[in-house]
C-alpha cells in the first residue's frame, strides 16, 4: 500500500472515532494497522482468541482485544518516515513531583530491609501540554527514533488513546517455542565511554532472570539461558538476558501469562508482595502501564522441504499459531492536549534514592524528545 493512502485510512478511523492499532516490531521495516470496524469495546479473559490484545498491569481488570475478523488489516513496508521533527525543549523537573518519588522510594528501601522484599519497581507519572496533538505524527517520529523497540498507537473511544515505544518482550510464542527476555539495570547511553554495571544492577538482572525461568518451568520440556549482554534501547542501555524453552503439549497461554505477568522488572519480587506494596503506595493507578500489548494466536505459515526423494517440489506449508508481547514501557496516554508520561525503576535494598529519580528523568526523555 502507498505510504499516502496508509496514514490517510489511519487518519480518517482516528477522526471517526473508532478503535485502531499501528504498529511496528523490533528491528522491523514493517508497519501494521488495524481497524476495528465499529466502536464495540471486545475484552478477553482466557486468550484464547485471535487478535490484537492490550493488557493491564493489574489482569483483575479487563484486556481489551480487537479481534482478528473485525479488523481491517493493511502493512506498510518502510524504513522512515516523513515527519515534521520535534521543536527541541528543555526538561524542567518539578520539585514536588521529585520529593514525593523520593519519599516513595525510601519507603520502598526501608520496607525490602525490614522485610521479605527483594525488589520493588516504582512508577510515577508526569505530564506535559502539547502544542501538536495529532498521534499518528508521534508515531511517525517514534518510529524514525526508536528502531529497537516495539513503536505503536492504540486507540479506541471508550478506553483511551495510547502510545509507547517499548524495548521489553514479555513473551512470544510460535508454535511451541516460547521466547522471553530478562531486562534490567538502566544507565543513558554515552558514546565513546566504556559501559560500567553495578554489583546492584547485575543482581536486579539476576532476579528477573531467575524469576522467569522458575516460572516458566511447569509449561516448558527445556530451558536455555544465554548470557548476559549490554543492549541499548534509545538513549538507555540495559542489561540483557535471552531465555528459550519448549511449551508442554498440554499447556495453555492463560497460565503462562498469569506465570510471568508482572515480571519482576515491571512489578518486583516476590510478586504478590510486590505488587501490593505498588497498588498501596503508588498513589496513581496505572492502567495500562506495565500491562502488556501485542499479536495474539494469530496463524503464520512456513515453508518446510519434505525430505522424501525424488519430488520435484518438495516444500510444503506448515502452519503455526504465534503470539507476541510486549511490556508497556516508554509510553504514554494522550487526554485533551496533556501527555500522560510513565516512568519508573527497580528499588532494592542498595537503591539511592536520588538516582533512582535521575533515572526516571531519563526514561522521561524517550517519549518527550519526539513531543512537541
Amino acid at each position: 500500500m502507498d505510504v499516502n493512502d496508509f496514514f490517510e485510512s489511519l487518519e480518517k478511523q482516528y477522526a471517526q472515532q473508532l478503535p485502531f492499532v499501528v504498529y511496528s516490531r523490533p528491528i522491523n521495516s514493517i508497519i501494521k494497522c488495524w481497524l476495528q470496524d465499529d466502536n464495540t469495546l471486545h475484552t478477553t479473559e482466557n486468550f484464547t482468541e485471535s487478535g490484537f490484545v492490550f493488557a493491564p498491569f493489574n489482569l483483575t481488570e479487563k484486556s481489551i482485544l480487537f479481534p482478528k475478523d473485525n479488523c481491517i488489516h493493511t502493512e506498510l513496508h518502510v524504513t522512515n518516515l516523513e515527519v515534521k521533527a520535534a521543536e527541541t525543549s528543555d526538561i524542567r523537573s518539578n520539585e514536588a513531583d521529585k520529593f514525593q518519588h523520593i519519599d516513595l522510594v525510601s519507603k520502598g528501601i526501608d520496607t525490602i530491609k525490614h522485610g521479605d522484599l527483594e525488589k520493588i519497581v516504582l512508577s510515577r507519572c508526569e505530564t506535559k501540554a502539547l502544542k501538536n496533538t495529532n498521534p499518528i505524527t508521534i508515531f511517525k517520529r517514534l518510529f524514525n527514533t526508536y528502531k529497537n523497540a516495539m513503536v505503536y498507537c492504540w486507540y479506541h473511544p471508550k478506553v483511551g488513546l495510547w502510545i509507547g515505544a517499548t524495548p521489553e518482550l514479555l513473551f512470544k510464542v510460535e508454535g511451541k517455542r516460547l521466547t522471553t527476555i530478562s531486562l534490567a539495570g538502566t544507565q543513558p547511553f554515552q558514546d565513546n565511554e566504556s559501559v560500567k554495571w553495578t554489583t546492584k544492577e547485575f543482581e536486579e538482572q539476576q532476579i528477573v532472570t531467575d524469576y522467569i525461568t522458575k516460572h516458566i518451568k511447569p509449561y516448558t520440556k527445556s530451558v536455555s539461558v544465554s548470557e548476559v549482554e549490554t543492549v541499548r534501547a534509545g538513549n538507555l542501555l540495559h542489561l540483557k538476558t535471552r531465555i528459550i524453552s519448549v511449551i508442554n503439549d498440554e499447556a495453555q497461554l492463560k497460565p503462562i501469562i498469569e506465570a510471568l505477568h508482572p515480571t519482576p522488572a515491571v512489578c518486583g519480587f516476590p510478586k504478590a508482595e510486590s505488587k501490593n506494596f505498588i497498588l498501596q503506595h503508588e498513589n496513581y493507578e496505572r492502567n495500562y502501564y506495565t500491562g502488556f500489548l501485542g499479536e495474539l494466536n494469530l496463524k503464520q505459515a512456513t515453508t518446510r522441504n519434505s525430505n522424501r526423494r525424488n519430488v520435484e517440489n518438495n516444500a510444503y506449508a506448515v502452519v503455526k499459531t504465534q503470539s507476541n508481547f510486549y511490556v508497556n514501557l516508554r509510553c504514554m496516554q494522550l487526554k485533551d492536549s496533556t501527555a500522560h508520561i510513565y516512568v519508573g525503576g527497580g528499588i532494592t535494598k542498595d537503591s539511592n534514592p536520588e538516582k533512582e529519580w535521575e533515572e526516571t528523568v531519563n526514561k522521561a526523555k524517550t517519549i518527550r524528545n519526539i513531543l512537541d
